[in-house]
């Protein structure tokens, strides 16, 4: 039964009145001082906006669920007309502050307050949906055949671990490490991205300035790219191009286009990089495998440009103007046609 219910309802209207008259809400839930509190949290996630891998940041849409225990907030239903659940506000009641500490937005302050979910045992239950922009380090040596892993980083703000106890809902004991610790039943197929793991990490931090430990549940989220649409505008296209690198050293010399083919697969080539750096981030520890391609292929027609030149050269060459040198004459008459078991042609008068 909710809050806005309770005109309606009188017993749910007075619990209300009952639990939150003299509640304070800025002070952590519990008996003595020393205990810590636990909290358990888990992220559903809904949808993979974007992964933008020039500036290296993640975007997704999920559920960060909370539970936890308040003695305060515990009553017994055969006085309240048998109300076992209450919906409240949740700024109306003590919450851990936690909070996403890769955040790549600045602002913190990114889940909606929306109403907990109280059960008369005195547990706690806190659904807010959000939109997280985390930072992700991309590693793009094998794109666009890549997997990437983004990590998401939650934690208390401001408690310690002495004093808010973090744990994943779904966490056995005496482990650390829970094999789902993402729910997927409510997401959203990905255009671009396949999920292929999303384990989850207890991990216990010490800091220098302070003794106490920090705690922190560590979403790992593992990511595979689907190539279709790189495949058909960027592989082929680039195949393509370099097939046509090597038929210029088919075409004649006296077609005048050898050179002009050239310098334009070389252009087309030059978009196709262009096209390929605005995707990727702007890094010098590695070059993605399609830019290697791209640049191996550059070069390829580079080489050929280079080449076709002296062909060309050589081509239009004849005895009014040149004069072959004697160490040709010796290398291409003499000495290739007889290591290529090549015959020099007779020549053959026609006779009428």
């Amino acid at each position: 039964m909710g809050v806005l219910g309770c005109s309606g309802n009188p017993d749910a209207k007075r619990l209300y009145d009952d639990l939150l008259s003299n509640y304070n809400k800025l002070v952590r839930p519990v008996v003595n001082v020393s205990d810590a509190l636990t909290v358990k949290i888990k992220l559903k996630l809904s949808q993979l906006i974007d992964v933008n891998l020039k500036n290296q940041i993640m975007t997704t849409n999920l559920w960060v669920e909370q539970a936890w225990f308040d003695y305060k907030l515990q009553w017994d239903p055969k006085e309240y007309g048998g109300v076992e659940m209450l919906h409240v506000p949740s700024d109306h009641i003590w919450r851990p502050d936690i909070v996403l500490y890769n955040n790549a937005d600045g602002n913190f302050e990114v889940t909606l307050a929306t109403k907990a979910t109280l059960n008369y045992t005195g547990r706690v239950e806190w659904k807010p949906p959000a939109i997280y922009k985390s930072s992700c380090e991309i590693d793009v040596e094998y794109f666009p055949f890549d997997e990437q892993t983004c990590v998401m980083k939650f934690g208390s703000w401001t408690y310690d671990g002495f004093q808010v106890d973090l744990r994943h809902i779904d966490e056995v004991k005496d482990s650390k490490v829970v094999d789902i610790g993402v729910d997927l039943s409510e997401f959203y197929t990905s255009v671009e991205w396949d999920i292929l793991e999303v384990p989850a990490v207890r991990n216990e931090k010490y800091y220098t300035c302070c003794d106490e430990p920090y705690l922190d549940i560590t979403f790992n989220i593992t990511m595979r790219r689907k190539t279709l649409f790189y495949t058909v505008n960027l592989i082929i296209p680039c195949m393509g191009i370099s097939f046509l690198t090597v038929l210029v050293f088919y075409l004649p010399s006296d077609s005048g286009e050898k050179v002009s083919l050239s310098i334009s697969i070389l252009l087309s080539l030059t978009v196709f990089f262009l096209l390929l750096a605005e995707i990727i981030p702007p890094t010098s520890l590695v070059v993605p495998l399609l830019g290697k391609f791209v640049l191996f292929t550059m070069i390829l027609d580079t080489f050929s440009i280079c080449v076709t030149v002296v062909v060309l050269n050589v081509h239009f060459r004849s005895p009014q103007t040149h004069t072959m040198a004697p160490w040709v004459r010796r290398v291409f008459i003499h000495i290739l046609p007889r290591l290529l078991v090549m015959r020099r042609p007779q020549y053959q008068i026609d006779r009428r």
